[in-house]
C-alpha cells in the first residue's frame, strides 16, 4: 500500500493556483473527503468498551436515539457470539461490497444486539446498538450515532425500526421530515438557545474536557492498495527470507520489516538498485492461479532466487503493480529519454515541467488525476521533480454519442464507422464535422445530416478557391473580414473552442461567396493558412492549385493585424443619467475626449443637457458614452 493519506491536505490545498476546470477540482477534492468535526466516545455498558463515532454535527448529540455498527466493528463479534439472526445478517451483509451497501441499495436495513446498549456522554442516556449494513468499517470508525430528527438517512431509519425522534435543533417539522439545516438548540440542557455553529464549538469543548471526545479531521481518502494478483504489471522489487530474520531477529522489530509466509517470519529484502528493475518472466500460460496468489507464484525458477543481503535462500514477491504504477509519471521520462544515469537531467526537468495543458476524458479526472499528482509530489519531496504538481491545466473532452442519444455500442447497432465517413466524405469532412458538431466538453450526439453539411461547406470553399481571379484586388471589406476571422481562430483556440471557428469560416466563406469581386490572393491565401490546421488535405490541394510550389505546411501560421479589425465607422450610443437620447455614427477608435466633443455638439444632447452640470462621464470605447449629471 502507497500512504497517500499523508498526502490529502496537499492535494486539496495545492489545486488553488492551477487552471483545471472547477467541476474537475470538485470532485479531486470530493474523493478526499475532507470532514472536520468531532470525534466522541461512547461507552458500551456491558461491555466495558468504548465505540469511537465521528461527526460533523456535534450540536445534535441530544438527539441521538441508537448506535449503528458496521459488520466489520469488532465489537459486534463479541455481542453476537450467541444471536444466530444478527450473525446470519451479518454473512449476508459482508457479502456485498461497500459500493453496493452505501450507493446501490437504497433501503437500509439493520438488527438490534439484544442487551447492548451504549451511554450518550453528554445526557448519561442509555441507547439501543444496532449493526446497519450501510455502516462501513473504513470511515468514521465504524460506527454512527442515530439523529433522526436531523439526517435523512438517521430520519428513514428510525420510522422503519420505531426509533425514537427527538427535535434538537429548531426550525423543521421532525413529524414529516428530518430537519437538516443548522438552527438554534432546543432540547439540548445546558446548550439551549446556542447557535449551531456556536454549539458544536462548546459542545466538543466539554466532551474534550471530560475526555469523551476530541475534535479531529476525517478523509474518505484511503491508502491505496498497490498490488495486484494478476501476471502483468511491474514486478515488486523485494524478496523475503527467513536466514536474514533469524540473523537480525533481535533486532529486526525495530529496524527491519518483515511478513509471515506459511506460518513464518521473513525478513523484507529490497532488491539492489543496480539490480533493477526486476523483468516479467517470458511465459506461455499466466491463467489465474487456484490459491488466489499471482501467476508468477507458479514459476519457481523466477520466485526461488538467492537473498541479495545474506545470499540464503529466498523467495520472490509474486503480486505485481496496478495498471496506474506507469502511467501517473511516465511523462517525466518524456524530457530526457536516453539518460542512462537518472531519470532525467534537472536543467530539462525544470524548462519541459509542469505539463502546461493535460486533456482528458473525465473518467480519468478522480482517480487517475489524484494518484499522478500524489506520485509527483512524492519525486517532488525527493527532489527529482522541479515542482510540486504535475499539470498546470487539466480539461475534459465530452463523448460522441450515437444519432439516437445513447453510448455507441455494438449491443445496440448504432456505432458509426470513420472509414464509411472517409470513403463517403473524406478525411477533412470527418475531422472538421468532429470539431463543429459541439462544444469540446460536452457529449454531442452524430448526426448524418451534419456531416453532409461540413461537406458541402468544403465545397464551397473549393469552388471560392477554383473561381480566384489573379488580377482581383481585395477590398478593404474583405480584408477586414479575413483578419477578424483570424483573431476568432486565435482566440477560441486557445479555450479549446473548436466548433466556433468553424461557424466562423462558414460565415466568412458565405461571406466572400457574395462578394467574389473583392476577394484578392493575399485574402485566399490567409484563408487557407488558416484552414490548414482543420481541414489539412483540402487546404494542401488547393494552395497548389493557385500557384504555390512548396507545401502549405511550410508556411508560417498568420497572425492577425489589430489595426484592420477596426470598423471605419461605428455607432454610438449617447446617454443621460443612463437613459438613450441619441445615436452618432461616428469613425471606430476615437478616444474619450473626441466622443465626448462631438457628442455635447448635438443639437439632440444640448437640449437634455441644457442647465444642467455634468458631474461624470462613463465610456465604452466604440460603443458608448453616459453622462451623468448633479
Amino acid at each position: 500500500m502507497l500512504k497517500i493519506t499523508e498526502y490529502a491536505d496537499r492535494l486539496i490545498e495545492d489545486l488553488e493556483g492551477l487552471d483545471y476546470l472547477e467541476k474537475i477540482k470538485a470532485q479531486q477534492i470530493n474523493w478526499i473527503g475532507k470532514s472536520c468535526g468531532t470525534e466522541i466516545d461512547f461507552k458500551i455498558e456491558s461491555l466495558e468498551k468504548l465505540v469511537k463515532v465521528f461527526t460533523t454535527r456535534a450540536d445534535t448529540i441530544f438527539g441521538v436515539t441508537a448506535l449503528v455498527l458496521a459488520p466489520e466493528h469488532p465489537i459486534v463479534a463479541d455481542a453476537s457470539r450467541n444471536d444466530i439472526q444478527v450473525k446470519n445478517y451479518i454473512k449476508q451483509a459482508k457479502e456485498k461490497s461497500e459500493f453496493e451497501r452505501t450507493q446501490l441499495i437504497k433501503e437500509k436495513t439493520g438488527i438490534e444486539l439484544k442487551g447492548i446498549t451504549a451511554i450518550n456522554p453528554v445526557n448519561s442516556e442509555k441507547i439501543p446498538v444496532w449493526v446497519g449494513d450501510y455502516v462501513i468499517a473504513t470511515y468514521g470508525g465504524g460506527a454512527v450515532m442515530v439523529v433522526p430528527a436531523h439526517d435523512e438517512r438517521d430520519y428513514d431509519f428510525a420510522k422503519k425500526y420505531g426509533l425514537k425522534i427527538r427535535e434538537v435543533v429548531a426550525g423543521g417539522d421532525v413529524l414529516k421530515k428530518a430537519f437538516i439545516d443548522y438552527g438554534t438548540l432546543i432540547n439540548s440542557e445546558q446548550f439551549n438557545g446556542l447557535s449551531s455553529d456556536e454549539a458544536i464549538k462548546k459542545i466538543t469543548n466539554y466532551l474534550e474536557k471530560s475526555g469523551t471526545g476530541r475534535k479531529r479531521t476525517q478523509y474518505k481518502l484511503r491508502d491505496w492498495v498497490f498490488s495486484r494478483q494478476h501476471y502483468w504489471g511491474e514486478p515488486i522489487p523485494v524478496v523475503y527470507c527467513r536466514k536474514c530474520w533469524e540473523k537480525e531477529n533481535s533486532k529486526l522489530r525495530l529496524n527491519y520489516d518483515y511478513t509471515i509466509i506459511d506460518g513464518k517470519e521473513q525478513m523484507i529484502v529490497p532488491i539492489p538498485e543496480d539490480d533493477l528493475p526486476v523483468k516479467l518472466p517470458y511465459v506461455k500460460k499466466y491463467q489465474p492461479t487456484e490459491t488466489g496468489e499471482s501467476p508468477l507464484a507458479n514459476i519457481k525458477e523466477w520466485v526461488n532466487v538467492n537473498c541479495p543481503k545474506c545470499g540464503g535462500q529466498a523467495k520472490r514477491e509474486t503480486d505485481t503493480m496496478p495498471n496506474w504504477a506507469g502511467s501517473n509519471w511516465y511523462f517525466i521520462r518524456y524530457t530526457d529519454p536516453h539518460n542512462e544515469k537518472v531519470l532525467a537531467d534537472k536543467r530539462k526537468l525544470k524548462y519541459w515541467l509542469p505539463v502546461d495543458w493535460y486533456n482528458g476524458g473525465m473518467e480519468h479526472t478522480t482517480l487517475h488525476l489524484l494518484y499522478s499528482r500524489f506520485c509527483y509530489k512524492f519525486l517532488y519531496d525527493l527532489g527529482i521533480a522541479p515542482s510540486s504538481e504535475p499539470y498546470q491545466k487539466r480539461t475534459s473532452h465530452g463523448m460522441v454519442l450515437a444519432e439516437d442519444g445513447r453510448k455507441m455500442s455494438k449491443s445496440f447497432g448504432n456505432v458509426i464507422n470513420p472509414d464509411e465517413i472517409i470513403e463517403s466524405y473524406g478525411a477533412d469532412t470527418l475531422r472538421l464535422y468532429e470539431m463543429f458538431m459541439g462544444p469540446f466538453d460536452q457529449a454531442i450526439a452524430w448526426s448524418t445530416q451534419g456531416v453532409k453539411g461540413v461537406y458541402r461547406f468544403l465545397q464551397r470553399v473549393w469552388e471560392l478557391v477554383l473561381d480566384y481571379n489573379k488580377n482581383e484586388k481585395s477590398s478593404s471589406e474583405a480584408i477586414r473580414a479575413i483578419h477578424k476571422l483570424n483573431k476568432k481562430i486565435a482566440e477560441d483556440l486557445e479555450k479549446a473552442k473548436f466548433n466556433t471557428p468553424i461557424a466562423a469560416f462558414m460565415e466568412f466563406v458565405n461571406f466572400a461567396l457574395k462578394n467574389k469581386k473583392g476577394i484578392g490572393g493575399d485574402v485566399l491565401e490567409r484563408m487557407l493558412l488558416l484552414l490548414a490546421p482543420f481541414a489539412p488535405h483540402v487546404a494542401e490541394e488547393l494552395w497548389e492549385k493557385i500557384g504555390n510550389s512548396s507545401s502549405i505546411f511550410s508556411q508560417s501560421y498568420p497572425q492577425y493585424d489589430e489595426k484592420l479589425i477596426q470598423e471605419e465607422e461605428v455607432t454610438f450610443i449617447v446617454q443621460i443619467n443612463g437613459k438613450l437620447r441619441a445615436r452618432l455614427n461616428l469613425p471606430s477608435g476615437l478616444t474619450k475626449e473626441n466622443v465626448t466633443q462631438r457628442a455635447l455638439a448635438d443639437a439632440r444632447i444640448k437640449k437634455f443637457l441644457s442647465e444642467k452640470e455634468i458631474d461624470k462621464t462613463f465610456f465604452l470605447p466604440d460603443r458608448l458614452i453616459n453622462f451623468v449629471t448633479k
